[in-house]
């Protein structure tokens, strides 16, 4: 964990953000060296222009940040970001239906990850833990595993809360070592970022990428 860039993806996901944003972002990872990039879908191709060659990972978000849109419009963000020219993909799963007990939360997750795979791309599966209690961030783990998902992700930012260590570590605790977790939401210090690594967490999403990576 000495370098911890290269767990970084260096986000902004601000409903204000504009074009020199995007831009500012772009460089800003290529100046940290960080692992990744993450943008608005609006923004993706814009973001791929700018990267260029650079070995960045481009990611977006796809029903965000509420994930109760209909599984097509999720299906159709997702052709769309990968037509874009994005690398992987954080889906909001439909909590909606998983508190509803509707078995329609592990059949909409499988087709993103169908359609993402298809293409050689990583789906990420955000499950928003400040709404959950600790078995059903279990539950919801199996489900995400079992469905085809690379990654299970914390938080939007967005909701009540963000990521916590303890939260990852039972992440890491009902999920198979292959499916890696992201952490996200409030993560704007190295000392926090670090707390996730340590308990469980693969991946950082933080729109605090300089602030973190320069206090190596």
């Amino acid at each position: 964990m000495d370098d911890i860039a290269k767990y970084i993806e260096h986000t902004n996901l601000n409903p204000l953000i504009t074009v020199s944003d995007v831009d500012r972002l772009a460089h800003e990872a290529i100046e940290i060296n960080c692992f990744g990039l993450c943008v608005p879908p609006f923004w993706v191709k814009r973001a791929r222009r700018e990267i260029g060659n650079s070995k960045l990972t481009l990611v977006t978000v796809v029903g965000f940040p509420l994930g109760y849109q209909m599984t097509e419009t999720k299906l159709d963000e997702i052709q769309r970001a990968i037509d874009n020219g994005v690398d992987e993909i954080d889906v909001v799963w439909n909590l909606s239906a998983f508190k509803s007990g509707f078995p329609w939360t592990k059949i909409e997750l499988a087709k993103c990850a169908k359609l993402a795979h298809a293409s050689g791309k990583m789906l990420k599966v955000i499950i928003e833990t400040s709404y959950l209690n600790d078995s059903e961030i279990v539950e919801g783990c199996k489900i995400c595993a079992d469905s085809g998902a690379d990654f299970v992700k914390t938080s939007t930012g967005f909701a009540s809360g963000g990521a916590s260590a303890d939260h990852v570590a039972l992440m890491r605790n009902a999920l198979p070592s292959s499916v890696g977790i992201k952490a996200s939401g409030g993560i704007n210090k190295k000392a926090i970022a670090m707390a996730m690594l340590e308990a469980g967490a693969d991946r950082i999403g933080t729109s605090a990428g300089v602030e973190i990576c320069k206090k190596l």
